[in-house]
């Protein structure tokens, strides 16, 4: 079958693993790209090996490589370079994961493949970017986020960092700025013939999400700090309040029309314009601790005021409006046959590649 998807025509040569670059490169597929991965003969991507298991590799493997060819290849050695060599020459893009200086010394870096095929375009995804003093240094997802100050800005009662429950620098900060910078790169190619170089580091591509902390702390000297700001739980607008069955409440308010409205349904309307915000919050979570979260989602139902019960993984992939958009109607098989949804991609259905091609 023809694939019409965005990408289609579009040859990726992919020597990432694990999940960044595999996620990159999973939604490029998703749009019709071709994307071959390159893995090690007899280990493969180390995510193979992970658990739970999906048929014979995982199932974090099977997400995140679905619609990819596999090509086992020892890079080190003569014939595994060569043929490494052959595919890059027709290829679009590469997309490689290592250390700095890595593919250099394989032979494979950016100014020996440009030499070869002057349209590639080549991106490095690395977590601290391939210069700076930090290049080299091994880490992982919580590492970024403490070392880019976005870990400072969460904090349980006694006033230490709590474990993010999102990799956000490995997705937020790799994978979707390398599909990106991928994207306007084939863009930039079009009236030129010639390829780029592309650095994404996962660690720099975190700031932009705590842009306003930035703003303030560059334009009045006042940098943000876990408990102090609007959105880091000084305020009452803002906060996640225990409803009387163990459960919680995620209240975010902040509009005066939202706040006149929740204050309103918790028959609280004299605080409105009660400025001691610790004294605010006092007495609404006193509040919304004597009723059940069922009975708040009742009594906030059809009401603008930007509450939501805090639902478990399971109750969200249940809830009636992702069912209703679709997001778990895709499936992978594995070789034994069993089937579970495919991970919902950031791709427009009229920019994907339709099943079967």
């Amino acid at each position: 079958m023809v694939s019409s998807a965005a990408l289609a025509g579009i040859r990726v040569v992919d020597f990432s693993s694990l999940l960044p670059g595999p996620l990159c490169t999973l939604m490029l597929a998703e749009a019709g790209a071709d994307v071959i991965k390159i893995e090690r003969p007899g280990i493969g991507d180390e995510m193979r090996s992970y658990t739970p298991r999906f048929g014979e590799d995982s199932v974090n493997f099977a997400l995140l490589n679905r619609g990819k060819e596999f090509l086992a290849l020892d890079l080190k050695s003569p014939e595994g370079f060569a043929r490494a060599v052959e595919l890059v020459k027709t290829a679009d893009v590469v997309v490689e994961q290592f250390r700095p200086g890595v593919m250099d010394r394989l032979g494979l870096g950016y100014e020996a493949l440009s030499e070869l095929n002057p349209r590639i375009v080549y991106c490095s995804i690395s977590g601290w970017g391939q210069s700076g003093p930090l290049a080299n240094v091994a880490a992982h997802d919580l590492n970024y986020q403490a070392e880019t100050g976005l870990l400072s800005l969460t904090a349980d009662g006694t006033g230490a960092p709590q474990l993010p429950n999102i990799l956000a620098a490995d997705i937020a900060g790799g994978a979707y700025p390398a599909v990106i910078n991928i994207l306007l790169a084939l863009r930039a190619r079009e009236p030129s013939g010639k390829g780029q170089y592309i650095d994404i580091s996962m660690s720099d591509n975190l700031f932009p999400f705590v842009y306003w902390g930035l703003g303030k702390g560059f334009s009045e000297g006042d940098w943000p700090a876990a408990g102090s700001d609007l959105v880091t739980g000084e305020s009452p607008r803002y906060q996640i309040y225990r409803t009387r069955d163990g459960r919680y409440l995620a209240a975010a308010p902040l509009e005066q029309k939202f706040w006149e409205n929740f204050l309103r349904i918790l028959e609280i309307p004299h605080l409105l314009h009660e400025r001691n915000a610790r004294e605010v919050k006092r007495t609404v979570a006193s509040i919304v601790a004597t009723r059940t979260s069922d009975e708040w989602e009742q009594r906030f139902s059809g009401v603008d005021a930007c509450v939501t019960v805090v639902k478990s993984l399971r109750e969200s992939v249940d809830h009636p409006h992702f069912r209703q958009r679709g997001l778990f109607n895709r499936y992978i098989e594995a070789s034994d046959g069993q089937r579970i949804p495919a991970l919902p991609m950031p791709i427009s259905p009229g920019l994907r590649r339709k099943e079967g091609c």
